[in-house]
C-alpha cells in the first residue's frame, strides 16, 4: 500500500511525542514504516523484537500521533492492522543550547549496529564559512536529501543519510565571526 497521500511533515510539539521519538527502539520502528505500512508481526521481525514489545512501542507511537492505522484485514478471524508513519518526515524541536540532539544519537547507534562489512561513507570535515556559505551549504544538503528521498524505491535495501551542519560552541565569536 503506497503512502503517497501522507502529509509532508509532522511537527513534534508535545512532551508525549518527544518521549515517543526519543526511544531508539521506536526510532527503528519508524524507520521500518518509513516507506511502506507493516503489521505488528512484520515490524517485530524487521526490528528483531518480540510481538508483544513491538505492539507496546507501536501503541505509544500511535497514541503520540506519529504512526497511524492505514488498513485492516481479517486473517483467520483476527483483524490485522497495518501501520504507517503519520507524515513523510518528522520535525523535532530545537534541542536548545547544550541539549543533545536525539536524531544524531540514534544515527550513531544505527551506524554502530550496521554490518561492518557493508559499504559506508562516513566523513567529518571542519570548515570555515561565511554566514552566506553556511546557509547555502545547508540548503544544498537538504535539497540533495530531498532529491534522493524522492528517488527512493521501497523494494531496495535501506540506506540512511544523516548530516549535521553546525557551528561548534567554541567556534563563533560575538557578531558571527569565526575564530
Amino acid at each position: 500500500m503506497p503512502t503517497d497521500d501522507l502529509p509532508e511533515t509532522f511537527h513534534v510539539t508535545t512532551d508525549e511525542q518527544l518521549r515517543a521519538v526519543s526511544n531508539l527502539t521506536r526510532h527503528r520502528i519508524m524507520a521500518v514504516l518509513r516507506f511502506e505500512p507493516a503489521t505488528i508481526t512484520q515490524i517485530a521481525d524487521r526490528v528483531g523484537l518480540a510481538k508483544g514489545s513491538s505492539s507496546y512501542h507501536v501503541r505509544l507511537l500511535e497514541r503520540a500521533g506519529l504512526v497511524k492505522v492505514v488498513r485492516t484485514r481479517k486473517v483467520r478471524g483476527v483483524n490485522e492492522r497495518y501501520y504507517a508513519m503519520a507524515a513523510r518526515s518528522i520535525v523535532l524541536p530545537d534541542p536548545g543550547e547544550g541539549g543533545p540532539d536525539m536524531l544524531m544519537r540514534h544515527a550513531v547507534a544505527d551506524l554502530e549496529a550496521a554490518p561492518a562489512d557493508d559499504e559506508r561513507h562516513v566523513r567529518m570535515a571542519h570548515l570555515r564559512l561565511t554566514d552566506e556559505q553556511f546557509a547555502e551549504l545547508g540548503a544544498r544538503l537538504e535539497a540533495l536529501a530531498d532529491e534522493y528521498r524522492e528517488l527512493s524505491d521501497p523494494s531496495l535495501p535501506d540506506a540512511s543519510l544523516v548530516f549535521a551542519l553546525f557551528h561548534p560552541a567554541s567556534g563563533r565569536q560575538a557578531g558571527g565571526e569565526t575564530k
